[in-house]
């Protein structure tokens, strides 16, 4: 959710959640940032780590694949009290990470894999900030590690794992199998087990936790275009009536709050930039014309976006083809590796040059 999950999106999130329930009970975590980037105090870096005033719990999400490089970043997570939560991702499959040997291709290195968790953990040592660890199924059919991967990170004392049920070499693509996550969920018994993967509206949630046991969900790509989301996930799970879907119009005011947060945290400029993509997300299945579509792929001011977003049918209601995925999806493809990689799952070696990978921000 690089890109998306910024301070600005998860203050909308929190704002529809109280909104629609009377409170905020989901955790929003922000975009992933790198180990080594944060300990070097890299200024985009740094910008993304913002937090809203009211945000609590601050949960950050750390890429990471050396053990030195962890444990620095979460002892600097917890001097400086940057946040109350860390959440390492192991799930990232784009190729320019794999093929350096970090994201989703570090599990398969059991031995390293352990050694950054049980870093991060040691870290946070004597704190109140729990360490949770996130992984797909494996690099391919042919090569699964969470079971390893969920039976380790418990060991070293995460406090909680998640699984997104696909594999690396399928990337978005297809259908996520939930019976890997059942799998984990028997596997693993002393720490709680989260379920990721098409996830797309409550029912999903509730779904996979009937059939998986697992004892949360964690949500991706469903959330792009809708925010409240988690407001009907919310109500879903503690029995309360579910939202009302909204329409076209409270779609239009929503569009324009996050554009104004997005103005807030990276400049206008920036910020207008960055509610293109979200626009595109939020008007799907709705009856806009192609003009004005353009027009609002081409916004530059916050006064803009309210100018053109007033232009659009306040009542249309929300559509029947509005659910389901957004975002990549891509197609399945052989997962990018450093030579020799599946050679020794035991080798410990840190890759070279994957700590560098988002070191931009």
């Amino acid at each position: 959710m690089a890109g998306v999950t910024n301070v600005a999106f998860r203050t909308l999130c929190r704002e529809l959640e109280l909104e629609r329930t009377g409170t905020v009970s989901g955790l929003y975590v922000c975009e992933m940032v790198t180990a080594r980037a944060l300990v070097e105090r890299h200024e985009a870096t740094m910008h993304m780590t913002t937090f809203g005033p009211t945000e609590n719990p601050r949960s950050m999400q750390l890429y990471t694949v050396d053990p030195d490089y962890t444990y620095a970043a979460a002892k600097m997570i917890v001097d400086e009290n940057l946040a109350d939560h860390i959440d390492m991702n192991f799930g990232c499959p784009v190729p320019k990470v794999t093929r350096r040997g970090g994201g989703s291709a570090i599990p398969y290195k059991r031995r390293l894999f352990a050694k950054i968790v049980a870093a991060a953990v040691r870290a946070v040592q004597g704190t109140d900030v729990p360490v949770t660890v996130k992984f797909r199924i494996g690099i391919d059919d042919d090569h699964h590690t969470h079971l390893d991967a969920g039976r380790i990170a418990a060991a070293e004392g995460a406090k909680a794992v998640a699984l997104h049920a696909r594999t690396a070499s399928q990337r978005y693509s297809g259908a996520a199998d939930w019976t890997e996550i059942a799998r984990l969920k028997e596997h693993v018994t002393d720490v709680p087990v989260l379920g990721n993967g098409d996830i797309f509206e409550p029912a999903d949630a509730i779904a996979m936790m009937d059939q998986t046991g697992c004892d949360g969900v964690v949500i991706g790509r469903g959330c792009l275009g809708r925010p409240w989301l988690f407001a009907e996930l919310s109500a879903a799970l503690r029995g309360l009536p579910a939202p009302a879907q909204p329409n076209l119009g409270e779609v239009a005011s929503i569009i324009v709050r996050h554009g104004r947060l997005l103005a807030d945290h990276h400049g206008e400029d920036k910020g207008m930039r960055e509610i293109r993509k979200h626009v595109a997300w939020y008007l799907r299945g709705f009856p806009v014309g192609s003009d004005l579509r353009r027009a609002l792929a081409l916004v530059t001011t916050v006064d803009q976006l309210t100018e053109l977003v007033g232009g659009l049918d306040a009542d249309a209601p929300f559509p029947p083809d509005g659910h389901g995925p957004r975002g990549r999806q891509g197609s399945p493809a052989t997962v990018a590796l450093p030579d020799g990689w599946l050679d020794d799952p035991d080798d410990e070696y840190v890759p070279a040059g994957a700590d560098e990978m988002h070191s931009g921000g």
